[in-house]
């Protein structure tokens, strides 16, 4: 063979070599064209945006519903306890109030003691148990508001109580010969003073260092609703009067009590319903704050 036919012959396979590759690229670059957008991945180290809150209203129906079931699966048998001592008290009370002030006092405070056993004391064991479990990392991953967190959990321990604060009532106007025509009152006394008494619970829960605090500051603000609400006030203390006064609970007491008159002083019943209206507030604010405090740590 020559040279130059050798020559030409090594030079043609490489020639075709890299036509062959232009035209394996040029199809190569027509499939990438052709395949469909693949969406960006995000680059490590860089969390994917979340979704919106949702809004107030609709995130607290949404809470309210899901504690309310719970608080029927888990405490009827509370809510019966609840009823059961009311009652009891007032039975007790019986042989010791005949009648006149001193009766009304007692079914007033042995009424609104079925929304302090619930909406304080269960609600501060609720909160207090929850954070200490992590429970409260599980709200926080959700689309929800603080503030719907404690709203609806507040109103679905103070709905809780409605068949045994009227029960109380009712049991203890026939046990007292106490008219029934104004007992209508409780509905506005319950959710007024079960929001008083329900933000001081959850605040109590959110407060407390460790979970056994909050279930003892949970029975402490029972047995003052219980001390300070049945008894009648005129037999207390001057210094215990005062420290009647601090308590929520109190004025929801006041105006049931108001109601038990032949002729009732309805301008003081609305100034006991709006005082407990706006301790309700406060107390929920502080609640709200609190959950925003234990969720972040």
């Amino acid at each position: 063979m020559l040279p130059t036919e050798s020559a030409e012959a090594g030079t043609v396979p490489g020639a075709a070599g890299r036509t062959a590759a232009a035209e394996r690229g040029h199809e190569s670059a027509g499939r990438r064209q052709d395949a469909p957008d693949v969406p960006d991945v995000p680059a490590a180290g860089r969390a994917a945006p979340l979704a919106p809150r949702a809004k107030l209203l609709p995130s607290l129906s949404a809470v309210y519903r899901a504690q309310l079931s719970r608080a029927r699966v888990a405490r009827i048998p509370l809510l019966f306890v609840a009823t059961f001592q009311s009652v009891g008290i007032m039975v007790l009370m019986r042989g010791v109030v005949d009648g006149g002030p001193g009766a009304r006092a007692v079914v007033s405070g042995s009424s609104v003691l079925v929304v302090a056993f619930v909406a304080l004391n269960l609600l501060a064991q609720y909160f207090g148990q929850l954070r200490a479990s992590g429970g409260l990392d599980h709200y926080a991953t959700l689309p929800v508001r603080p503030a719907a967190v404690v709203l609806g959990a507040a109103g679905a321990y103070a709905s809780f109580t409605v068949p045994g604060t009227a029960v109380t009532a009712v049991v203890g106007s026939a046990l007292f010969r106490l008219p029934l025509s104004h007992l209508w009152v409780l509905a506005a006394v319950i959710p007024l003073a079960g929001a008083a008494l329900a933000g001081l619970g959850a605040a109590f829960g959110l407060l407390a260092p460790r979970q056994e605090v909050a279930t003892l500051l949970g029975q402490l603000g029972m047995s003052a609703a219980l001390l300070l609400g049945v008894l009648p006030a005129g037999r207390l203390p001057e210094l215990i009067r005062w420290a009647r006064d601090l308590l929520p609970s109190t004025y929801g007491v006041e105006a049931l009590a108001r109601t038990f008159d032949a002729r009732p002083d309805w301008s003081a019943v609305g100034l006991d319903l709006a005082v407990c209206a706006a301790v309700g507030v406060v107390s929920l604010a502080v609640a709200t704050w609190a959950y925003r405090r234990a969720a972040v740590r």
